[in-house]
């Protein structure tokens, strides 16, 4: 979501997140927004500044995870020339950046504990003082902050002051993950898949095959819409005709018969079981459309065996003949499709190891 500024879903947990922070925009006070990685917070925090009356104002952001908790302060707060050993000359800080507008600062969790000593002071008094300095700088800036932790456990726990998240949490805007934005997958995955055909140049967008919506809808989107528009965007580019229904899905890119073993392994030539809720790199858990079965039939075990074979011609021809590939499309282990292809007389040569 980050290369748009688009807002696309329907669900009522969605809708009620972006109404809440159009509520809450022209406020003039912190908002602290929640939700898994991919969800959007970034979006929500240009929202909050493009609706508020600070529109015309810099909206800067800051990764509170991006930097050494060295420099982090120094990175929020500025320097002084001298102050410490690389400080050539004095460097303005986020906040003084910020001045008259609003300050997102991502992964506001990982902040160590002298920062959000500081940040409760410019938040608390609305000043800051670069590091090496003795005189406070005069600030106004408003604080949109983000994260993906539990703050109220991490304030148990220690790890977060109770007093600094008084004061950042006057709004809190939670986002849902998207494996429970009903409706909203096969909105945003269209979305992405129209304007990845756009920029392929395609006449016009085919659209997924139902099989594909299936698998889409299905998936728990670990990574949420980011995610999501990285598998449609993979999925779109790899089609090889772009007047055919995209039908093929790969959701994890790392997926390969030729992937290198970890440690811990079984020899070359055996297949591990699949974990559960582990991709396979495939939309379904067979990569083959049935063949169409007679109405009747006088040999049943002829009949079963024909139709085993049609599965497996169909699925080699489908993975251009790789035997690895192939197992893993149809949920067989490689000794289990070899001994399958002896059976029906499948010559080995026609399909790669």
């Amino acid at each position: 979501m980050e290369r748009s500024n688009q807002f696309v879903g329907q669900s009522l947990a969605f809708l009620d997140a972006v109404e809440r922070a159009s509520r809450a925009a022209p406020l003039n006070r912190p908002v602290l927004v929640i939700g898994e990685r991919g969800t959007g917070k970034e979006l929500i925090a240009e929202r909050l500044h493009h609706l508020s009356s600070r529109w015309a104002g810099p909206l800067v952001t800051m990764n509170c995870a991006a930097l050494p908790e060295t420099l982090i302060e120094a990175e929020l707060f500025g320097h002084e020339a001298g102050s410490f050993t690389g400080a050539a000359k004095t460097r303005h800080g986020r906040f003084e950046e910020a001045d008259g507008g609003t300050l997102f600062l991502d992964e506001l969790a990982t902040l160590s504990s002298p920062a959000q000593d500081r940040l409760l002071r410019a938040v608390e008094y609305g000043e800051v003082t670069r590091i090496g300095a003795s005189k406070p700088i005069r600030v106004d800036v408003r604080i949109v902050a983000a994260t993906n932790e539990h703050l109220p456990r991490m304030v148990d726990e220690g790890r977060f002051r109770a007093d600094l998240l008084d004061r950042l949490s006057f709004e809190v805007i939670t986002l849902p993950p998207l494996r429970v934005r009903l409706g909203d997958i096969s909105l945003l995955a269209d979305h992405f898949a129209r304007r990845m055909a756009a920029e392929l140049e395609w006449p016009q967008w085919p659209g997924f095959s139902t099989r594909a919506v299936a698998a889409l809808e299905a998936y728990n989107w670990p990574g949420n819409v980011r995610e999501l528009r990285n598998v449609v965007e993979r999925a779109v580019y790899r089609a090889e005709d772009p007047e055919r229904e995209v039908d093929a899905i790969q959701f994890d890119p790392f997926h390969s018969p030729w992937a290198p073993a970890d440690s811990a392994s079984a020899a070359p030539d055996d297949d591990p079981e699949p974990q559960p809720g582990r991709d396979t790199g495939f939309s379904a858990p067979v990569a083959v459309s049935a063949p169409v079965l007679p109405a009747s039939t006088d040999d049943l075990r002829s009949a079963v065996n024909a139709y085993e074979r049609s599965l497996l011609e169909e699925a080699l021809s489908r993975n251009r003949f790789n035997q690895r590939a192939t197992a893993t499309a149809l949920g067989l282990s490689y000794d289990q499709l070899r001994h399958a292809m002896k059976r029906h007389k499948l010559h080995e040569g026609e399909a790669a190891a």
